[in-house]
């Protein structure tokens, strides 16, 4: 029996295939505890606990497998060189989803130009305990150097080979059976990436991705005009009359978008140690003359302030995987600037970053947006930069001359970056004092926020003296969350009750106050999200909608649909809510089972949402025009910097169309 265990001993150490099982173990063991300290995947009942246990072996055994294949001399090195590739994937996707409670899909890939800006937000992702993700990777070098020489390398026999292979499939196929036992169409109906992770594993989702990926850009190259038939059928029989109180309320004023960083609306009253966080937001929250609606959610995906952009001016949801902004900025668009160019509107953008970070310079361009003032037309003084570009109150105040060089009306948007991820703000520019849960991030937020609020106030002061507040349509709007999933326990000091799913999916609120010249204000409690903001606006703005394609309906409208889908195929209605696989009451919390309306909900959902990537994915609007609607030739706009933009014309903001 010693002799047995003592082969068996030298087999693992001394011989190719040990070193292989060796390999292969400490890789699973290492990405199972990964799954349990980093993701936070909803485990319900002990299937799954089996599923995410036994999810990585069938990937380890079949990729580090592939370097049997390899000659003699060179298998001990191929099996280190994959352990290398897959470690640093698996690290890669911890790191990207302490940021996005998201995992890399390929698309967020052709998005790596952006990490050039992020500087401290990336730093501030590591921890110190991330170098044990890779001990096994030094131990197999560490083995792999002390025997070398010993090691009896020989190459497995072609039947050995097919064994591991056959192993590793069989495992794969037993694992997948027992997920769709668990939830049924998992690979043909879902919107979660967080499923696959959950019942197949992080690298069996890479490989899922890919393949979903290479339907989509296929779908581009076979779609034709018919594929539109059912897309414009489906929005004409939902789409909401406007209300006639509101329509053309505000006909021929100026458009000001103010794009608010990471602003969710707990903040709106809360207070902290005794002081309001953001004073000025809650005073126009309080003013008749703003419309401030208390159950806007944001639904970007991957893309976040690009996806929350995407839809403002789209009406069309954000991709399931990546953002359209990095992959469609080719696609044929009927944006809300270039409806509004056949009104007579000049539309531009502000933003203290630089015109290629989320491919703006591009989008901007399909979109139909007249000017971009971007990174180059602002003095990006060191002191007053942050991570992704201007503070909020130089930019605002940089922005102004820029602003009076548009002749009215103006289709204008300014994008803040102060009070972004991880929140870091020089405590000289600081009026309120940090929060005390113990969570830097959450901790810092509070003060980064106050600072947006208070940039805010200060362009206010402007337009009320330019007289542009009596001539504009002004929308205010939070593009994202701040506080991801990941800081559920620091949220529940905050709010001083348990935060759990239903808890922080409720959270995902943002706010949206919309000013209306001689329209009466006040607190709107309708449901609704950024999908609705297009359609809103031009109906206040007198502009017929019932041409072009949305999926967003008016919020003023006595017609509005207030289910609301999030990316991942969630939703929450005033009565409902559906969060990662179970309905909850939305105004108790209570669990629900599912019924006849939460179905026809949930079919709804699932409905908007695959017709608006039919849309995206296949650019299907390139076969359609409305009536009155001059398409977009991107090769018609220019965004080089141009010295004579910095110069105002007074008098152009002095009148009006």
């Amino acid at each position: 029996m010693n002799n047995f265990f003592k082969k068996g001993q030298q087999f693992l150490i001394d011989h190719t295939l040990g070193f292989f099982l060796i390999a292969v173990v400490m890789f699973w063991i290492k990405t199972y505890i990964g799954y349990q300290v980093e993701f936070s995947l909803g485990i319900e009942n002990g299937l799954q606990s089996f599923l995410l246990f036994i999810n990585p072996l069938s990937s380890a055994v079949l990729f580090f497998a592939l370097a049997l294949l390899a000659k003699e001399k060179k298998m001990i090195k191929w099996i280190i060189r994959l352990n290398v590739i897959f470690s640093l994937w698996l690290f890669f996707n911890i790191v990207y989803y302490r940021s996005f409670t998201d995992f890399i899909s390929l698309p967020t890939l052709t998005q790596v130009q952006n990490a050039g800006n992020l500087g401290s937000s990336v730093l501030a992702l590591f921890k110190p305990y991330d170098v044990l993700y890779f001990v096994d990777t030094v131990i197999l070098f560490v083995l792999y150097k002390w025997k070398g020489k010993k090691f009896v390398v020989v190459k497995p026999k072609r039947r050995t080979v097919a064994i591991v292979f056959l192993t590793g499939i069989a495992i794969f196929t037993v694992n997948l059976a027992l997920a769709e036992k668990d939830r049924p169409q998992l690979l043909s109906r879902t919107f979660d990436r967080n499923y696959i992770v959950k019942y197949l594993g992080l690298y069996n989702y890479t490989i899922y991705d890919a393949v979903q990926n290479t339907k989509t850009y296929a779908q581009r190259a076979t779609a034709s005009s018919t594929d539109l038939t059912e897309v414009v059928n489906y929005t004409k029989a939902t789409k909401a009359e406007p209300n006639p109180k509101y329509f053309g309320a505000a006909e021929g004023k100026n458009v000001i978008y103010l794009h608010l960083e990471s602003m969710q609306n707990f903040l709106i009253n809360y207070e902290l140690n005794g002081e309001e966080v953001t004073p000025f937001l809650n005073s126009l929250a309080k003013s008749k003359d703003f419309m401030y609606f208390d159950n806007f959610f944001h639904q970007v995906g991957q893309g976040k302030t690009a996806d929350a952009e995407f839809m403002l001016e789209n009406s069309l949801f954000g991709l399931p995987q990546g953002a359209a902004f990095t992959n469609r900025a080719q696609n044929t668009y009927q944006a809300a600037p270039a409806i509004l160019k056949q009104e007579g509107y000049t539309s531009a953008v502000f933003h203290g970053n630089y015109k290629s970070f989320w491919n703006r310079d591009k989008m901007y361009k399909a979109l139909g947006f007249d000017k971009f003032f971007d990174a180059e037309y602002y003095d990006m003084k060191e002191e007053d930069v942050a991570s992704y570009g201007l503070m909020d109150k130089p930019f605002f105040k940089e922005s102004i001359p820029k602003l009076e060089t548009l002749p009215q009306p103006f289709y204008a948007k300014f994008i803040t970056v102060s009070n972004h991820f991880p929140y870091a703000i020089d405590q000289d520019l600081t009026t309120i004092g940090k929060h005390t849960t113990g969570d830097a991030s959450v901790d810092n937020y509070f003060q980064t926020a106050r600072y947006a609020d208070e940039a805010l106030k200060e362009f206010f002061v402007y337009l009320k003296e330019s007289g542009l507040y009596d001539n504009s349509v002004i929308v205010m709007y939070g593009d994202h969350y701040a506080i991801s999933d990941n800081h559920m326990s620091a949220m529940s000091k905050v709010m001083g009750k348990e935060v759990g799913e239903f808890e922080h999916s409720q959270l995902q609120r943002v706010p949206l106050l919309i000013h209306v010249p001689g329209v009466e204000g006040g607190v709107q409690h309708q449901y609704g999200g950024q999908i609705d903001l297009r359609p809103t606006l031009l109906h206040l703005l007198g502009v017929d909608t019932s041409e072009y394609v949305q999926f967003g309906t008016d919020l003023l409208s006595k017609d509005h649909n207030e289910i609301v889908p999030f990316r991942n195929g969630d939703f929450v209605t005033p009565n409902f809510s559906l969060v990662k696989g179970k309905y909850y009451d939305t105004n108790t919390g209570e669990v629900l089972q599912e019924n006849e309306e939460i179905k026809k909900a949930k079919e709804s959902v699932e409905m908007k949402l695959n017709l608006s990537d039919k849309v995206v994915n296949g650019d299907l609007l390139r076969f359609y025009e409305p009536e009155g609607f001059v398409p977009v030739d991107p090769n018609d706009y220019d965004y080089t910097y141009r010295e004579e933009e910095q110069t105002s014309t007074p008098s152009s903001n002095k009148e009006s169309k």
